[in-house]
């Protein structure tokens, strides 16, 4: 289990040039799906690249709890011999999820449609979130919850043994669900069909097909419906993980911020259904450049080129682009308080059951730092201070979440007085070389 009980106060000091090559770690999304694929694959499936984070060892761990051998042969590399699609045994244990969302709704929607039960928890903060959007289609299928109320974790599970095939619109456009009802998919009789009302990461979508499943998605006036022919024999894969855009919004956005500026992040995904935020930056006026363009693991991928930006300007962000980047929009708002005119951000209410209610953490920590800024329960307006003109100075609060603890680090770095943030742990357990990779570019950033 992720452990929090120990706050670590982490604080980041106003900085010099950020200059050199910044690794970032695997994709977050395309490991938890390698490793659950690759348990219900026949054979030997091979992964590199991936993403050794506490979330994605959880979800590795689950994956052996159903019965899957999955060994780690070196970092980044690593093998799943799997059982096959419907093949997963009972787990003896209860299967912790940690902090990670993606995890546990995935793993929901692959055990769902066979007949074992799974109790499922995780730490404070996933305990807290609504797991009913997932739940609720999974019950069309025939697979039963008993959760807290809300639909909340711990939850017992038990899968259907006689599942149907289910049609389901998304009420909202969501990956993880659009994902669970996916993998349910696989082991009910003839055809599962999800229509999405805009496009999310199709990271599920691709990594189906390489497996060998048979899918196809076709535009509609309801918007993407994609049908999976269920029951298939998934033949095992080499799995190259591409670099997280997520994990190297946070490198790229400090570069922008942080004067004389000027590095280089190698093979960062240019997935169109994830890369809203570097679009976004770039109308602003980021100096961003994507070299090399090429295909790893069939996700497409560039050589990033990032320069201190002293231009930004404020734009109106799209709300039809929120599912591509719906995980950047804590760190845009730090880039926002640095641009000049206001930012907005519509069509983001989902924020509100993240990891925290992402839009008052953002709202709170940027007034507290001398920003203003506007919120109703859909939206964030930020009115930029200009490069050089965020005071800072503020203790700012992660709520166990380490996309906040790290946003408001980027900040520190470019404000003219330190910034601190009172529990930088989910970091540690989230994206564990965060600390070092920001250290070796030059960012000062100090544990209290």
């Amino acid at each position: 289990m992720s452990s929090h009980d120990q706050a670590l106060k982490m604080t980041a000091h106003k900085s010099g040039p950020l200059i050199g090559q910044a690794q970032i770690p695997g994709d977050k999304s395309i490991s938890h799906r390698a490793l659950i694929f690759g348990a219900m694959a026949i054979g030997e499936t091979k992964i590199s690249g991936l993403l050794e984070g506490q979330d994605v060892l959880d979800t590795a761990l689950a994956m052996r709890a159903f019965g899957a051998d999955v060994i780690q042969h070196g970092p980044g590399s690593w093998s799943v011999h799997g059982v096959g699609v419907g093949g997963f045994k009972e787990p003896e244990t209860v299967i912790d999820c940690g902090n990670s969302g993606t995890g546990a709704r995935l793993i929901m929607g692959a055990m769902a449609t066979t007949a074992v039960t799974a109790v499922f928890t995780g730490d404070a903060s996933l305990c807290k979130r609504p797991m009913g959007r997932v739940t609720d289609p999974l019950a069309l299928f025939g697979a039963r919850a008993y959760g807290r109320s809300g639909g909340r974790l711990p939850m017992t599970l038990v899968g259907a043994s006689h599942p149907l095939p289910v049609r389901y619109a998304l009420p909202v456009a969501s990956a993880q669900v659009k994902s669970a009802v996916l993998l349910a998919g696989l082991n009910a009789p003839g055809q599962t069909v999800v229509i999405e009302p805009e496009a999310t990461r199709d990271h599920s979508e691709r990594m189906l097909l390489g497996f060998g499943a048979q899918l196809h998605v076709e535009q509609s006036a309801e918007g993407n419906v994609i049908t999976l022919t269920g029951q298939p024999e998934l033949r095992a894969q080499s799995v190259a993980v591409p670099r997280d855009p997520s994990s190297a919004a946070f490198p790229v956005c400090a570069a922008l911020l942080v004067e004389g500026s000027d590095i280089t992040v190698p093979g960062v995904s240019q997935n169109l259904t994830r890369n809203g935020l570097y679009l976004t930056l770039v109308e602003m006026g980021a100096q961003i450049s994507f070299d090399n363009p090429r295909l790893e693991g069939g996700e497409p991928v560039a050589d990033l080129r990032v320069r201190f930006s002293d231009q930004m300007r404020g734009v109106e962000v799209p709300p039809a682009r929120a599912p591509s980047m719906i995980d950047e929009y804590p760190i845009l708002s730090v880039v926002a308080a640095f641009a000049t005119g206001k930012t907005f951000m519509r069509g983001i209410k989902e924020l509100r059951v993240k990891e925290s209610d992402r839009i008052d953490a953002m709202a709170r920590g940027l007034e507290a730092c001398g920003v203003v800024i506007e919120e109703d329960e859909d939206s964030l307006i930020v009115h930029g201070n200009g490069m050089g003109s965020v005071a800072g100075g503020a203790i700012c609060k992660t709520h166990i979440d380490h996309r906040i603890a790290m946003s408001f680090l980027v900040m520190g770095l470019a404000a003219n007085k330190p910034i601190s943030v009172d529990d930088a742990s989910p970091i540690v357990t989230s994206f564990p070389i965060f600390e070092s990779l920001m250290g070796a570019l030059g960012a000062k950033l100090t544990r209290d």
